[in-house]
């Protein structure tokens, strides 16, 4: 890895109202993404997840781990998910993140979309223990996917492509406006990785 890993053009801010929402196409270059995603695909620990909908089980449609500092345990959907130990690529990708949006994050989920079967339903990360503005950086790697918006109140709608190697940034009031989401697809047959890195607050 001889190249910098610090991006060379600028922020695009989506057209998002009540949102804060940036999109960094080329953060990482094509050498540098394939490299990631698999060291990644290979060296993580993956696997199936379950939610809990109206009083029923099932399971997640995407592999999934999560990694952090101690302490950063985190629940949704009736789940408690128990931080790995941060692996070199996962804090090389971190301290990146942390330098290009002025946060500090202490966790990270990872999500394998093995093709265009997994998908992730339309929610908001707006769990306590990510506070009332969160920011996340969300690092693509693979095949590109459509990320959709949906505006809680409105009702308005946004999708972009995430390609490899980009970066979106999430914070301000988004979480608290808007939903967001991958839908499943018969077009895509190649995986993606997704990382979303957060902030817990320890309790």
């Amino acid at each position: 890895m001889q190249k910098s890993l610090f991006p060379q053009n600028e922020l695009q801010s989506l057209p998002l109202a009540d949102a804060k929402v940036h999109y960094l196409e080329n953060w990482l270059d094509e050498s540098q993404s394939k490299y990631f995603f698999q060291s990644l695909h290979n060296s993580l620990d993956w696997s199936e997840g379950f939610i809990k909908l109206f009083g029923k089980t099932h399971k997640i449609p995407r592999l999934q781990a999560w990694y952090g500092d101690p302490g950063t345990d985190y629940a949704y959907s009736g789940e408690t998910m128990k931080s790995l130990n941060w692996t070199h690529q996962l804090l090389k990708l971190k301290n990146l993140a942390e330098q290009i949006s002025g946060k500090r994050f202490n966790s990270v989920l990872a999500n394998l979309y093995r093709d265009g079967s997994d998908g992730m339903g339309m929610h908001s990360d707006d769990e306590p223990e990510l506070g009332h503005t969160p920011t996340i950086a969300s690092v693509s790697l693979g095949e590109t996917r459509r990320f959709d918006f949906k505006h809680k109140i409105s009702g308005e709608k946004y999708s972009i492509q995430l390609r490899n190697g980009s970066l979106l940034l999430m914070s301000g009031q988004t979480q608290r406006y808007w939903l967001h989401g991958i839908a499943k697809t018969t077009k895509v047959h190649a995986p993606r990785i997704n990382l979303t890195f957060r902030h817990i607050i320890k309790k």
